[in-house]
């Protein structure tokens, strides 16, 4: 599909209202009943619908179709056949959780379109058969005509008949942090303010329009949409997946050599697959959902006291691996509240006189105050004049200002004008020299006072100006002819100032090798005045009509070099997003309005924050309890120490399991009988997974969390290359020493091999869970415990009763003396052999997604 075309302008928003009546087959004074109720069982309800969705057995049973899923139930079954209750039990019981888990993230989305539901109108004031009906807000139909009042939220998608001092509060579908103005007839090029949309809110004035979208075809309706569409795949999912495709295809591999070479040599076929089956359990890492589940809670713990909140366990891998930022701007860099910023005079001095007079108007008008208002009043200082108001001149769209007429002690009149700075300007005749008293407004003085203006809104501010006039004192009465002749005093400026903590948090981000990108639907002045302010460098910046203009390699190759993107819909948001995840990056979104829903719910990592709206926190995969952008980076942090112990796990499981089944599979070329039992070589999987249970437990090195890093199955396998081989050669040591100088038989054979099996595989762990020496880096006390708790085992079991019943014997003083040396020399080859690889690897490349291509080609930053 095209997602372009997802903001493509409907029909009826370019035409001109008659023109759109006339497609509606209605008239600008409503329907009658009879034509509404015949709409309404064509059009359906007025609702946000989520999509049908398969029978929950169903969506269950498509959890359990990753690789590494199957190949574990498959080794449940294999171990219920063989008796191990026990280990078959623990591996259903991990696989079901981890299905759960999946399952019920899966109905996110659902709640979050409940969310967006709640968000509708209840009840609508409607035109029919020429009178006023409250009706409920799901049955209005395209072409009722719908009067609105401040206070309400806006039932449908429409076009205005008739406004008066209409402001809408858009925030929820834009993110534009001011109530929007809204008149009758104006063009789309203005930006179709003459358009009211479903969920929005009437801030102040009164309006009729005429509905023209309902339901899923509103642009409400369309964020469901976005929000019903699959959940994107998450890097961990993914990376398991891919895991698991790499472990089936070397477990079928193997099985099939093992099966083929004893078949040759006309062995016992029930014994040699037995021994094949068990060969394929142990290649496969049967603890890593336990392992990441457990080390996924602990990570969301210790996240928790950091008030960072996980809805998503699989989310703390994200944030370790997140590599681009993209946020919101209203919000969650900004503290999403109005504030005066400054008072200044036609010099750009401080004016306090501006300032009083401003808040003057701001008290004295009646009716709804716009946010403006109220920020002016919030900053109101202490007044020594005793006013009282006579008159007022309620704004109104043709002069853009307000003006309230009041009186002192003295009787004396003073009109006080505050509105639109072109307005306001136009009718000044004056202005207050820097309290010097009026000076004549001349050509120069007035092109200062524009250009100041100017620079003021490309600055990214909010601007009124204030202007005043002395009327005589018996007037009673004001009246538009009276804002003539004005002094202009000033300007008051507003702002939504950045939270106190974003720049500091920018920056940390950024030496942590995320790259953070603003995706507003503010105007870029607005923007760029916010990136400034947290000392964000814009490299290059796209608007929404230049994002349409592109198709998806385009923006994929744009977005890349782009910081601030801005007037994007919902739906260019979301674009934006897979963009940038097509290009190989994990991107995290970070918003708090029902407009950032469809990004969150589509991005890697989806970040909100308290106080968000109930849709966002939904959509979301973490929410910030506090509104404060540090904790996002201690957030980070704690991603990377989850990603670390999981990749240690897979990279011990994979290289010490890949080696012992390869010798396993070697042996069987050369040794007359089979080199260790099916049951001897479950035991030995079973202790060596005991060993590692602690991993979530352990320290991450520092040079760990410096930087993003991406799950990359070239980079493991890489790895298991080169350190199986390793643990191989020493087994194949083993293997002669066994045979040539203690003369062992199968039943001490397997007995010296099982040892050295576990003794290898258990305390190399020490050596691969650290990039730095083994020596320097401390392990955690438990992890250290269940490591020598199971080689003491396993050095003591075939001197115990139940050594000979598992098929052991008790192996001679010398072989074990010569087992401390192989395994010594052993531990030293491996470290070395690791500094070697992570000193010529470096850090793993990152994939670049192209479809379902997987294609290594750039390395991280």
């Amino acid at each position: 599909m095209d997602t372009a075309a997802l903001d493509s302008t409907p029909q009826w928003q370019r035409d001109p209202l008659p023109a759109v009546a006339s497609a509606l087959r209605c008239s600008l004074s409503g329907l009658t009943q009879s034509e509404a109720a015949a709409r309404l069982r064509v059009h359906g309800l007025n609702i946000v619908s989520r999509q049908k969705r398969l029978p929950i057995a169903l969506q269950f049973i498509a959890r359990l179709r990753n690789p590494l899923i199957l190949l574990l139930i498959g080794s449940s079954i294999v171990l219920a056949w063989t008796g191990d209750v026990t280990s078959t039990a623990i591996i259903v019981l991990m696989v079901i959780a981890s299905a759960t888990l999946d399952f019920v993230q899966e109905h996110r989305a659902e709640r979050a379109i409940e969310k967006l539901q709640a968000t509708i109108a209840a009840t609508a004031e409607v035109l029919r058969d020429g009178a006023r009906h409250t009706i409920a807000a799901a049955r209005l139909v395209p072409g009722d005509v719908v009067i609105l009042r401040a206070g309400d939220v806006v039932p449908a998608d429409g076009r205005l008949v008739e406004a008066s001092g209409l402001f809408v509060n858009e925030s929820a579908l834009t993110g534009e942090s001011y109530p929007v103005e809204k008149r009758v007839g104006a063009p789309p090029a203005a930006g179709a303010d003459d358009v009211v949309r479903m969920g929005t809110a009437v801030a102040g004035g009164t309006a009729t329009f005429m509905v023209c979208a309902t339901g899923n075809t509103t642009a409400l309706g369309s964020l469901a949409a976005m929000l019903a569409e699959p959940v994107a795949e998450h890097p961990l999912e993914r990376g398991t997946r891919q895991f698991g495709m790499m472990i089936l295809r070397l477990t079928l591999f193997l099985v099939l050599f093992v099966v083929l070479v004893n078949a040759s040599f006309h062995r016992p076929v029930l014994e040699s697959f037995l021994f094949a089956v068990a060969l394929a359990v142990g290649l496969t890492p049967e603890l890593l959902p336990m392992i990441v589940s457990v080390t996924l809670a602990h990570g969301a713990l210790r996240l928790a006291s950091r008030h960072v909140i996980v809805k998503r366990p699989a989310a703390i891998y994200a944030l370790g691996s997140m590599d681009v930022l993209c946020t919101d701007k209203t919000g969650t860099l900004t503290q999403a509240r109005i504030s005066l910023a400054a008072s200044i005079d036609a010099d750009g001095a401080p004016s306090a006189a501006a300032l009083e007079l401003a808040c003057m108007n701001s008290r004295y008008v009646s009716g709804a105050r716009s946010p403006l208002d109220d920020a002016l009043l919030a900053a109101a200082p202490p007044t020594s004049h005793e006013m009282r108001k006579i008159d007022e001149l309620p704004f109104d769209f043709e002069r853009r200002r307000v003006a309230v007429l009041v009186a002192g002690l003295d009787g004396e009149r003073t009109l006080i004008v505050k509105g639109a700075p072109e307005e306001v300007l136009h009718e000044c005749t004056q202005f207050d020299d820097s309290g010097r008293g009026p000076r004549p407004l001349d050509d120069v003085a007035r092109a200062r006072i524009v250009s100041r203006f100017e620079t003021l809104g490309e600055q990214g501010y909010r601007v009124l100006a204030v202007a005043q006039r002395t009327l005589p004192a018996a007037q009673q009465r004001v009246s538009a002819q009276d804002e003539a002749e004005l002094t202009f005093v000033g300007f008051v400026t507003f702002l939504d100032p950045p939270l106190h903590d974003a720049a500091g948090a920018l920056a940390g981000l950024a030496r942590a090798g995320i790259t953070v990108k603003i995706v507003t639907g503010d105007n870029e002045r607005v923007a760029r005045h916010v990136c400034a302010a947290l000392d964000l460098a814009v490299a290059h910046a796209l608007g929404g009509r230049e994002i349409d203009a592109m198709d998806d390699e385009q923006l994929a190759s744009a977005a890349l070099d782009t910081t601030l993107f801005c007037r994007v819909s919902p739906a260019q948001k979301t674009r934006i997003l897979r963009a940038l995840r097509s290009r190989g990056r994990v991107v995290g979104f970070m918003g708090d309005g029902i407009n950032d829903a469809p990004a969150l719910h589509a991005a890697d990592l989806g970040i909100s924050v308290q106080g968000a709206v109930g849709v966002a926190r939904e959509a979301a995969d973490i929410i910030l309890t506090r509104r404060h952008l540090s904790v996002l980076r201690e957030g980070v942090l704690e991603g990377r120490r989850t990603y670390g112990n999981i990749m240690k796990y897979l990279m011990m499981a994979t290289s010490s399991n890949f080696g012992n089944m390869l010798s396993m599979a070697a042996a069987t070329l050369f040794l007359p009988f089979l080199p260790l039992l099916p049951v001897q070589i479950l035991l030995n999987n079973l202790l060596y997974d005991v060993s590692e249970v602690p991993i979530p437990l352990d320290r991450v090195d520092e040079a760990e969390l410096r930087r993003p890093r991406v799950w990359d199955m070239h980079y493991i396998r890489r790895f298991m290359l080169t350190m199986g081989p390793i643990s191989s050669l020493f087994d194949f040591l083993t293997f002669a020493v066994l045979l040539l100088v203690v003369n062992a038989g199968p039943e001490l054979f397997r007995t010296g091999w099982f040892i050295e099996s576990i003794a290898t595989q258990v305390l190399v762990i020490f050596v691969i869970r650290t990039r730095h020496s083994a020596l320097h880096s401390r392990p955690h006390p438990l992890l250290i415990a269940t490591s020598l708790g199971v080689v003491a085992i396993a050095l003591a079991l075939p001197y115990t009763p139940i050594g000979p019943l598992l098929g052991f014997v008790a192996p001679p003083l010398s072989f074990m003396l010569i087992l401390i040396a192989l395994i010594a020399t052993y531990l030293v080859l491996a470290e070395y052999a690791k500094r070697w690889f992570y000193r010529t690897q470096q850090t793993p490349p990152r994939p670049r997604r192209r479809g379902i291509l997987n294609v290594s080609d750039r390395t991280l930053p």
